[in-house]
């Protein structure tokens, strides 16, 4: 009888790993790195680079600028080899990856099927929850009252994921509301964005802070966390006990009090959701709450259980987009992407910071070709973004030849971010339509397919419309030297806004 030794000895297939050492595997054929196997044929892209465009990424790039550093060194140009290799270093910390969706979709969907839903469900990974009820505000004098009702109704917990949050009468009355509950034992936990909410001030801080609430900030600017200084966090979400949350473009500050009578007062809607599809912006608070301090929530008093009570009256189902730079593509993104292609009737778009990449206005053109009537509101002359504004009216152009309406707001800052498709689908929350919400930003978006929904959306939409001037088409193309100087200008900022 052969002695174990013998049989190691003896076998080399004994000796033989299970499986081979990665560098020993048979490497990939390059035939197939590239593509698929057996390869297919690729549907025409959205979105063709054109020349000028071109020439925009070679500018924007940080390789450039750090070859153009490298060669004045070795010219002995020191002063200038430094400053551009500063801005190589700037550029590589900064640039964004755009988003993926390139193709069009492969299947027809009818946005009023379930199919369509299903379809949204997939590709984001974010289900819809049943059983919620949902309120629209419209304007400070709406929304401000309703967001200080609930945090006074508090009995377990308040979280807050802010963007904006600053010094004034509107921050001062929420941290005076945050404090009064944190005394009478509720947990308060606010994270604040450390560029968006940078003005807070230290009133309100000490008022925070006499009152027992946690406060945290966002990824701050230290030189050691540059890599990651350009992803904030640009949601606005509001959660009480987490059964009810509030979401939508307004931060808190001064300027999003009235009712949009004049420049003074900027025109925005919020959504409060109240029932289980709440669970999902508390879920995102408290990912990026452990994220910054590292402590991971936990118990009832964040996530209650469900309210059967509530489930059985029917009312809305949510889904809640929760998209972030850290997962890649960005899932608003993608949402957005979708519904573009699969219109049927209409869309409706409201946003204040509207500059499409090359793909979305081939997407809204081929949508006008389908027959889709394409409304586009956006912010006017009262618009706090000087680059984003240019950077929008450079656009208009193509937009404009391929029939899509566009509408200027103009009593005052139009900040609200909605869509509308064939009257089914809405969306509404804080990512803009841009490259810094689809692939920069930590943003939340709810989506309802339900026509009740879309009909007070719609109904919104429609009112607003009666306060903007359309753009007409010749008039853009009798802009000055000036105008097309300064748009070519900001278009270099494009991926950042």
């Amino acid at each position: 009888m052969p002695s174990p030794s013998d049989g190691i000895a003896g076998s080399s297939e004994a000796r033989k790993p299970a499986e081979s050492r990665r560098w020993l595997k048979r490497r990939v054929p390059r035939e197939q790195l590239y593509q698929l196997a057996p390869s297919l044929p690729r549907p025409k892209r959205f979105g063709a680079v054109e020349f000028p465009d071109r020439v925009r990424h070679v500018v924007r790039a940080w390789w450039a600028w750090l070859a153009v550093a490298l060669a004045l060194q070795w010219a002995g140009r020191w002063p200038l080899a430094i400053a551009t290799g500063i801005v190589a270093f700037f550029q590589y910390h900064t640039s964004a990856q755009t988003h993926p969706g390139m193709y069009p979709l492969e299947t027809d969907l009818d946005v009023d099927s379930a199919e369509f839903q299903n379809t949204i469900e997939g590709v984001t990974g974010m289900p819809f929850v049943a059983g919620n009820h949902m309120a629209i505000y419209n304007n400070g004098d709406e929304f401000y009252p309703a967001m200080l009702d609930a945090i006074e109704s508090a009995q377990q917990s308040i979280t807050m994921e802010q963007y904006v949050f600053w010094d004034g009468e509107v921050g001062r009355r929420f941290a005076e509301a945050f404090a009064g509950r944190a005394r009478q034992g509720v947990q308060v936990k606010l994270l604040l964005d450390a560029i968006g909410s940078a003005r807070l001030g230290k009133e309100i801080f000490r008022i925070l802070a006499a009152g027992g609430c946690q406060l945290a900030w966002f990824r701050p600017i230290h030189w050691y966390t540059l890599h990651r200084a350009n992803r904030r966090d640009h949601r606005k979400s509001l959660i009480v006990d987490g059964r009810t949350a509030f979401t939508g473009g307004a931060g808190l500050a001064d300027h999003w009090l009235g009712s949009a009578a004049d420049s003074s007062e900027w025109r925005d809607v919020q959504v409060a959701i109240t029932g289980p599809a709440a669970l999902a912006q508390q879920s995102g608070f408290a990912l990026n709450w452990m994220e910054t301090t590292g402590e991971i929530l936990s118990g009832r008093r964040f996530f209650p259980e469900p309210r059967p009570e509530l489930e059985e009256d029917g009312g809305v189902k949510v889904q809640t987009i929760l998209s972030s730079p850290a997962l890649g593509a960005g899932a608003v993104g993608t949402m957005y992407l979708a519904a573009l292609q699969c219109a049927k009737r209409e869309l409706l778009i409201a946003n204040p910071y509207f500059i499409p990449d090359a793909r979305v206005i081939d997407m809204l053109a081929a949508a006008r070709r389908r027959g889709v009537a394409v409304k586009l509101m956006v912010a006017g002359e009262h618009i706090d973004a000087w680059w984003a504004r240019h950077n929008s009216v450079r656009l208009y152009g193509r937009l404009l030849e391929a029939g899509v309406e566009i509408y200027e707001f103009h009593p005052t800052m139009l900040h609200q971010k909605t869509m509308l498709v064939d009257g089914v689908w809405a969306t509404i929350g804080t990512a803009n339509f841009d490259n810094r919400s689809f692939a920069l930003n930590e943003e939340t978006n709810l989506c309802f397919h339900d026509r009740i929904v879309a009909e007070e959306l719609r109904a919104i939409f429609a009112a607003d419309l009666e306060r903007c001037d359309r753009v007409d088409f010749d008039q853009w193309r009798r802009r000055g030297l000036w105008q097309h100087i300064t748009e070519q200008c900001a278009s270099l900022l494009e991926d950042q806004l």
